[in-house]
């Protein structure tokens, strides 16, 4: 039909349609209303109120490799996500065991893609845009940096982390 629909009009405009865009105030209000997330391996509990960075991504998913609208919490070291803003977050990337985070619009295939790599896992996303793109490569790094660049020995005394350049 030539009637353009509500949904062709977000999705060209880089949107999900059942996605509604949520003022400042109901993200601060979601968070409230979110429950912790609890470590499934570790039975510990992380609290993902008043975060670093927030927002949707579209993730593949670690089995099927389909692509799934997620809800990202960055805190410190964390990165939580889960199926809506005020759901409780059902997945955590410890950025601690991350090495790099960088576009990767060839490897996934996807426009404003980027990955999230550890040592034995790549985690592939979306963004809606390319500034949002950027805007997660920016906050991911910053806290990749923050827990890597130094770290405390036994003895108690910092050392610099010492990266091999060699393959």
């Amino acid at each position: 039909s030539l009637q353009e629909t509500r949904e062709d009009r977000l999705l060209a405009a880089g949107r999900h349609p059942r996605e509604r865009r949520s003022p400042p105030c109901a993200a601060i209000m979601a968070a409230a209303v979110r429950k912790p997330y609890t470590d499934p391996q570790t039975n510990k509990t992380y609290d993902t109120s008043n975060p670093d960075f927030q927002g949707w991504l579209t993730k593949q998913s670690s089995w099927l490799k389909e692509w799934r609208r997620r809800y990202f919490i960055l805190k410190g070291s964390k990165l939580f996500f889960a199926k809506g803003e005020s759901s409780t977050p059902h997945g955590m990337i410890d950025l601690a065991k991350c090495m790099t985070v960088k576009s990767a619009e060839l490897k996934a295939q996807k426009r404003n893609a980027l990955e999230v790599s550890t040592g034995e896992t790549t985690f592939l996303m979306y963004a809606d845009s390319e500034k949002e793109k950027d805007d997660w490569i920016g906050a991911v790094g910053r806290a990749i940096v923050r827990c890597s660049s130094t770290y405390t020995t036994e003895d108690g005394e910092e050392e610099e982390d010492e990266e091999d350049e060699e393959d």
